[in-house]
């Protein structure tokens, strides 16, 4: 991975995206800090930062797409959907939604016409910390037939989702851990 674009993500995130002070997070949990991926993943360079970075690590030619939970997953989805093009390496996206359409299809994913079953996916999340949303997300992508190959976020928090994620047979690949983040954006 990019050192000088890591650290360029770093100082950003630091800017756009990571607030001190106590919150209540999804799990639940409370927190010294809160880190809302979204304001920095909606950037131009971020978005360009994070679809790059992401896209480096996707490095199993096997791997035919991205995707994950909406609406966190879904700026990074796009970014590595476009980064990747550019590249000349296409990784078509996904969504999952958190319920059924309801109507129509009925489905939890959303483009899945740019998918066969069986084919190697990375899913993509922008922040873990329990992986309780992320484990519910692959169990969605393997009823709709995928198989998950490799698990990417933007942070892990470092509060027990990649030892979830583990027990569930998954390894959990950051871009940063939050000791990581906080040291390269100095």
């Amino acid at each position: 991975m990019d050192l000088s674009l890591k650290k360029r993500l770093a100082r950003l995130l630091m800017e756009k995206s990571y607030v001190a002070g106590e919150v209540v997070l999804t799990s639940g949990r409370k927190s010294d800090y809160y880190f809302d991926c979204k304001q920095t993943a909606l950037h131009p360079e971020g978005s360009w930062l994070i679809g790059k970075l992401f896209l480096d690590m996707v490095d199993d030619p096997s791997i035919h797409g991205v995707g994950g939970m909406t609406l966190g997953a879904d700026p990074l989805i796009s970014a590595v959907t476009v980064v990747s093009y550019l590249e000349g390496r296409p990784l078509p996206g996904f969504i999952v939604r958190k319920a059924s359409k309801g109507h129509g299809t009925n489905q939890y994913l959303e483009g899945l016409k740019n998918f066969q079953p069986g084919d190697r996916v990375a899913m993509l999340e922008d922040v873990v910390t329990t992986g309780g949303t992320l484990i519910k997300a692959i169990e969605r992508v393997r009823d709709a037939g995928l198989t998950v190959a490799t698990v990417l976020c933007v942070l892990d928090r470092e509060e027990g989702g990649r030892d979830n994620l583990a027990a569930a047979g998954h390894t959990l690949k950051p871009i940063f851990t939050r000791r990581e983040l906080l040291e390269l954006a100095r």
